[in-house]
């Protein structure tokens, strides 16, 4: 049972880790492609505040797309892939 419980201590803290990094990589690849839409459409206006707008508004919709929904199988799909493994090994 202990063997059980680390097991899933760890488990849970790797795949948040995972999660955590991958979320903070897609978030920073989605910020650097709406810079460079910005600048390729806008050459010379670095600094404006429509820019930083430009930029909100595309992350506000990022935070609604399925890629970020989607990273939440790192979370959930260790999770059942045990528990499935757990339950052949042991009723199947």
């Amino acid at each position: 049972m202990i063997g059980f419980l680390r097991l899933a201590i760890f488990g849970v803290l790797g795949a948040a880790v995972a999660y955590w990094a991958l979320l903070i990589y897609t978030r920073s690849t989605t910020r650097e492609r709406l810079e460079k839409d910005w600048a390729r459409a806008h050459p010379g206006e670095d600094d404006s505040p429509a820019r930083d707008a430009y930029i909100e508004a595309g992350l506000a919709g990022y935070e609604r797309s399925l890629r970020r929904k989607v990273l939440w199988l790192v979370l959930v799909l260790p999770a059942v892939v045990v528990g499935v493994l757990i339950y052949l090994v042991n009723y199947a």
